[in-house]
C-alpha cells in the first residue's frame, strides 16, 4: 500500500510506474499493490496475473480508508496481509485493532536417542 496519495486517473502503466517509484517493487511480482487518492475515499488495486494487469477500483460513498499502521521512517509504503486488506476495503478502521499472536511451529529439536531396553 502506497502511504502517500497517488493520482488515480492513472491507468495500468501509470500505476505500474508508481509501483516502481513509490513502493519500490516490481509490479510483475504477483503482489497486490494499493493506491489511495488524496481524500482517501477511493482506492485502486493493481495486480499482475501472468497474462496482464488487473485493476480494481473502489469508491466509498461515505467515510475514508484508514491505514492500520504508519510507514517506517524512510519508507513510502506499508505492507499488509490479505485479511487487513479485506477489512480495509470493507471500510473497517484497524488503527485500534489488536492482533492476536498466531500459532507457529517451533524449530525442530534433535531427538534424543532411546535408552537400551526402551521397548524397541
Amino acid at each position: 500500500m502506497a502511504a502517500e496519495a497517488v493520482d488515480l486517473r492513472r491507468g495500468f502503466d501509470g500505476l505500474a510506474a508508481a509501483t516502481r517509484t513509490v513502493i519500490r517493487e516490481d509490479p510483475l511480482s504477483g503482489h497486490v499493490f494499493c493506491f489511495l487518492n488524496r481524500r482517501r475515499n477511493r482506492i485502486k488495486l493493481l495486480v499482475w496475473d501472468r497474462t496482464g494487469y488487473v485493476i480494481v477500483y473502489k469508491r466509498l460513498e461515505r467515510g475514508t480508508f484508514t491505514l492500520a499502521t504508519t510507514p517506517a521512517p524512510g519508507q513510502r509504503h506499508v505492507e499488509m496481509d490479505a485479511g487487513e486488506l479485506t477489512l480495509l476495503l470493507e471500510g473497517v478502521d484497524l488503527r485500534g485493532a489488536i492482533h492476536r499472536t498466531r500459532w507457529r511451529r517451533l524449530p525442530a529439536t534433535r531427538s534424543m536417542p532411546l535408552s537400551p531396553g526402551a521397548g524397541l
